[in-house]
């Protein structure tokens, strides 16, 4: 809590100033989250969910996987992935090909450009999560967790279709940010 200077009674913040704090906190991320996918977009081309596809693959032995697998570990639907794929393809990032174990499948598979891109991206802004939530403590996590699902929830959020990608923009438009 945060006491008020202006107070010779050291009076606690009101509720009211608890309000703006949340707001204030909430708007931080929003705009973190935003000017991250500009940078993305100025120094690789990519969106965030196009990145994330990216590194799926290069963290792949081989650097392929289906769009099955990819739908699967990001969390979104097979026709968000085929739009992303599209996107990548045309900017030569991926290739498909068809699978040599099962004619009826194809693979994703990451191109030389594909790699550079990932070089040039700045790091993702879910990466800098991860690695601060991480060396929380195991209740800490939890609060966190307990208080983002709460804030989710507020905000009639909890529903949302949402992948493991902080981007501001819709994950399914696939287009890369302004």
């Amino acid at each position: 809590m945060r006491w008020d200077a202006s107070c010779d009674t050291g009076a606690m913040e009101t509720q009211g100033d608890r309000i703006d704090d949340c707001l204030i906190a909430l708007r931080r991320i929003l705009r973190a989250t935003w000017l991250h996918e500009r940078e993305l977009a100025q120094a690789a081309g990519l969106t965030p969910a196009q990145l994330r596809v990216l590194q799926i693959l290069n963290g792949r032995p081989d650097g392929s996987t289906t769009p099955k697998a990819l739908a699967t570990q990001m969390g979104v639907a097979q026709a968000t992935i085929t739009a992303l794929l599209d996107k990548l393809e045309t900017a030569g990032k991926i290739t498909r090909r068809r699978s040599q174990a099962d004619r009826r499948q194809s693979n994703v598979v990451i191109t030389p450009a594909g790699r550079a891109a990932l070089k040039n991206a700045p790091d993702a802004l879910q990466q800098r999560f991860v690695r601060a939530f991480e060396r929380m403590q195991d209740w800490e996590q939890a609060q966190l967790v307990a208080s983002l699902e709460r804030v989710a929830a507020m905000l009639n959020a909890k529903d949302i279709d949402a992948s493991p990608v902080l981007s501001a923009s819709d994950i399914h438009s696939a287009d890369k940010p302004d």
